[in-house]
């Protein structure tokens, strides 16, 4: 089998069978052009359906010897883990060479959350007279009151709104839809916007339904939201590297801090496994350990 045609074929599988985004499957695609070129460059040439456990190690370990964080290891292995799966299912293989492929062991990292009052100090450090003030306003607390993906955010339509429910429908990974619940101050913000700003701006075509709009009355970019966040940040004096997702772990985290059921949070987050979800139990541990060594007297005397 060509490498092309195999190629194509697992695209399709990628977009028709597991209905995945199109910016993870240019990512599965641009990996496993890495295999390609290293099944390509040996003597000779090997096609996919000839390729073994020790010829993927190799690949691996060549990667790996090239500087290949073990993040981006994991998201390589799980490329060509569901190459070979795809492969055996359209009966190309016989059997599956990644069975016994190890994958590289991973520390477990805990994001970056900020605290209420970092949040408070950030919405504080805005300047209400700018134009649009309400929007950017409006977006933040979306992000935080929401969990929101910065791309979920820049997707968000006003047809998606059920305020009076008190929900909002987003659309996440791989076009999966989920309700999301919405507190009052962050109806209060998002409808003042549109009450304010948005029914005066201009709106492009087929950008009629997108709640949040740029200057020109387009949708707007992550990019844009990222800077919007970084600027306010400084503002406010937050040393701490952050980003619009930064947000998304803080709601996790203080759900999870106030007692909410995992569950629930990883419902609202639209994780597909609740394996993602725990790193907030994690988290909320070494949040309560710091402060215990921090605050607690026996524990001063042991540091002293």
């Amino acid at each position: 089998m060509q490498w092309k045609q195999a190629l194509l074929d697992f695209r399709i599988h990628l977009k028709l069978e597991r209905a995945l985004s199109d910016r993870t499957v240019d990512a599965y695609i641009r990996d496993l052009g890495k295999l390609r070129d290293f099944a390509e460059g040996q003597s000779p040439t090997i096609a996919p359906e000839a390729l073994h456990l020790d010829d993927l190690q190799a690949f691996i370990t060549h990667e790996v010897k090239k500087g290949l964080m073990p993040s981006s290891q994991a998201r390589l292995l799980s490329a060509v883990r569901g190459f070979f799966k795809s492969l055996r299912i359209e009966r190309v293989i016989t059997e599956d060479p990644t069975e016994l492929l190890e994958s590289p062991r991973l520390g477990r990292h805990l994001p970056t959350f900020l605290s209420v009052e970092e949040i408070d100090a950030l919405v504080n450090a805005m300047d209400m007279s700018r134009p649009m003030a309400h929007r950017d306003r409006a977006m933040l607390e979306t992000l935080y009151g929401c969990g929101l993906r910065v791309s979920e955010l820049c997707g968000l339509r006003i047809s998606r709104l059920h305020f009076a429910d008190g929900f909002i429908r987003v659309v996440g990974k791989g076009d999966k839809e989920r309700l999301v619940p919405i507190g009052q101050a962050t109806i209060r913000h998002v409808e003042l916007y549109m009450n304010e700003e948005r029914i005066h701006s201009p709106v492009k075509p087929k950008a009629e339904d997108i709640l949040f709009l740029n200057a020109r009355g387009a949708a707007l970019s992550r990019v844009w939201v990222f800077k919007l966040v970084k600027r306010l940040a400084k503002q406010a004096g937050i040393t701490k590297e952050i980003s619009p997702h930064t947000f998304r772990h803080s709601f996790a985290t203080h759900l999870v801090e106030g007692g909410a059921d995992l569950r629930a949070v990883q419902e609202m987050l639209g994780h597909a496994s609740i394996t993602t979800t725990e790193i907030y139990t994690h988290l909320d541990r070494e949040y309560l350990r710091s402060n215990i060594m921090r605050f607690h007297p026996r524990a001063k005397a042991r540091s002293q």
